[in-house]
C-alpha cells in the first residue's frame, strides 16, 4: 500500500510518497507521468514517514537542515539502486559528474547508464540527483527542470556559506 501527500515548496507542491517500509518518492509539480511508475497512493497526512518526510525537507528548505534521516524504499533495479544510494555521499552543496558516480559504483564504463538512472531518481532531493552535472561542470538535464536544479544548487551553496 502506498500514501501520500503534498508539501508546499520554494519550487512548487512536491508530492511525496511513502509505504509502511520507507520513503518511495518525491514527485516534481509537473511530474511526467512514466518517469517514477508508482501504484496507486491514498491520501494520507499523518502517516509516519510522510510526515517525517514533510519535516525534514521543510527544514532543508528552510536553511537548517543538510543531511535526511529518513527510512527510505526506493523501488528500482539493483543497478538504479545503487545509483541512487551513491548520490547519498555527494556532499551538501557539492557536485559529482556522471563519471564520478560510476566509479563509485565500481563501473566506470557505465556512464549513460548513471545518467538514466539518475534521471529515474525517485527520491530527488533527498538523493540528491541536483547534485549531479556535466563532466564539465555544466547543468544537464534534470527532472524537476534546469531552474530547478540551479535554485536548490543555490540554496545549498548559500546555507553552506560557500558562494
Amino acid at each position: 500500500m502506498l500514501y501520500r501527500t503534498s508539501l508546499p515548496s520554494p519550487i512548487g507542491a512536491l508530492t511525496l510518497v511513502a509505504s509502511d517500509a520507507g520513503l518511495v518518492a518525491i514527485l516534481w509539480p509537473d511530474e511526467a507521468p512514466d518517469r517514477v511508475r508508482l501504484g496507486e497512493a491514498s491520501e494520507r497526512d499523518d502517516h509516519p514517514v510522510l510526515t517525517a518526510a514533510t519535516a525534514q525537507l521543510s527544514e532543508y528548505f528552510a536553511g537548517t537542515r543538510t543531511t535526511f534521516d529518513l527510512p527510505l524504499d526506493p523501488q528500482g533495479t539493483p543497478f538504479q539502486r545503487d545509483v541512487w544510494l551513491a548520490l547519498a555521499d555527494i556532499p551538501f552543496a557539492g557536485t559529482r559528474s556522471y563519471a564520478e558516480i560510476a566509479r563509485a559504483i565500481g563501473r566506470p564504463s557505465a556512464t549513460r547508464a548513471v545518467g538514466a538512472a539518475n534521471g529515474r531518481n525517485p527520491l530527488s532531493i533527498v538523493a540528491p540527483c541536483h547534485r549531479v552535472v556535466g563532466a564539465n561542470g555544466a547543468l544537464t538535464g534534470f527532472a524537476g527542470g534546469l531552474e530547478t536544479k540551479r535554485f536548490l544548487l543555490d540554496h545549498e551553496r548559500r546555507v553552506a556559506g560557500v558562494w
